[in-house]
This record gives C-alpha cells, structure tokens and sequence, in this order.
C-alpha cells in the first residue's frame, strides 16, 4: 500500500478529534517566534555518513527495539507494514507507547476501529516524511509530511520538538530511513479543523408575524403595454 492523502468526513471523527485535541501538542520552545526560521527543512535522500544504518527496515528496528509495541498494532491495522517496509527512504517521528497511553480513555480503541482505517492512516502518515535525516540535521522550520499536512520542527541546545513533541530517543538509522522516538502522539489539522460552511449548524430566523413570504405579498400588477405601432404607421 502506498501512502496518499486521505479525507475523512468530518462528522464521523468529530468526536475522535476532539478527544484527541487535549494532547499535548502546542510547541514549547523558549525561542521567540520572531526568531524561528520559517524556511522549510531540507530532507535528505538519505542518512548522513558517519552513522551506521541496521539491516533492518524501519518496520523490523520499530519491532526489535520493544519501545512501539502500539505504533506497529496501529500500523498492521491501518495496513502500512509494506508501506514501511519499502525502499524509501523515510524519516518516522514514532510515538512510543507511553506516548499512546497518554491518550484520553477509550481514543485509540476507537482509532483502531475498522471504521475508522482512514483516520487511522492520516494519523499515522502525519508521523513520516519522505527522506531520511539524522537529529544533527534537523533545523527549525516546518516539513511536509506524507500526509500532506505540515509539521512544525524546533531544534535547539534542548533537543528537537516536533509539533511540541519531544523526540526522546533520536537517530535509530534503518535501511530504509531513519526512527526518532517522540513523547506524543500527533495529530494532523485534517481531523481538526472545522466543517466546511455548507454543514455547520444553524437557526434559520422564524417569519414575522402577520408578514406573508415575499412571494405571497399582495399588491396590483402592473398591465401589459400595448404595443407601440411604427413611426409613420396609422393609427
């Protein structure tokens, strides 16, 4: 399976998203804004030399490493495993699975519904970006993920962020891209933003009293011209 962008109805995640909203994803960094680079990062095709990739893909180091036992339940679910296990090369920020306990009671029980494969996947894609780039690298900015939807980087002499998030165990090199453990789970603006115009709610102004609809409104109509004859014509 190939990773595309996706759109779920809003109305049948609503209640997903807004269980998810309460993570904790708004970016905490000390740095002011006026100072934060607003160019996109450059991902590279692939790692940096100097660091020694596993024979394994990111799937088989996810697996090994023991720290993402829900990321691969959740990847199996959404059907991503071929996907992961591609040539690539791509760069996962992977929430570990303290960062899935995190999530309100009952959210990822529901993500993991058959019904909702296609959040499911947006959530996911969200963590990958097409490349692989080592955290010596990382630069403050924003980059795309597969998802389409962007992801906010911060790196500074505290570490790296992403979305707020904190990658806490960084540079697991694969053969096909690298692994940067986060504190938290991500969540994509598609299953946050509001419902397009024509579905939001609303009143419709009742009519007023004793006032007729425009099209019952009485009043005298106007008679036909006659027609005018020609210049020169008799009367």
């Amino acid at each position: 399976m190939r990773f595309s962008k996706l759109t779920v109805p809003f109305n049948r995640l609503a209640i997903l998203a807004a269980a998810l909203m309460i993570l904790p994803v708004a970016v905490a960094c000390d740095t002011p804004s006026d100072e934060v680079s607003e160019a996109p990062t450059e991902m590279p095709d692939a790692p940096v030399s100097g660091t020694e990739a596993t024979d394994g893909t990111i799937v088989d180091v996810a697996v090994d490493s023991g720290s993402f036992s829900t990321l691969i339940a959740a990847v199996q679910a959404a059907g991503l495993e071929e996907a992961l296990s591609s040539e690539g090369p791509f760069t996962v920020f992977a929430p570990t699975d303290e960062a899935f306990d995190a999530l309100p009671p009952g959210a990822l029980d529901e993500l993991l519904l058959p019904e909702n494969k296609g959040a499911l996947t947006q959530v996911l894609a969200y963590h990958v970006v097409p490349g692989a780039i080592t955290s010596d690298q990382i630069q403050t900015g924003t980059v795309t993920s597969i998802e389409e939807s962007d992801l906010d980087l911060v790196a500074d002499d505290m570490g790296v962020t992403v979305n707020g998030a904190n990658v806490v165990s960084p540079d697991m090199v694969t053969s096909n891209g690298v692994i940067h453990a986060i504190d938290a789970v991500l969540l994509p603006p598609s299953l946050t933003g509001a419902p397009p115009a024509e579905e939001m709610p609303g009143e419709v102004a009742p009519p007023v009293e004793g006032v007729p609809p425009v099209e019952e409104m009485p009043g005298e109509v106007a008679p036909p011209v006659e027609a005018i004859p020609p210049a020169g014509a008799p009367e």
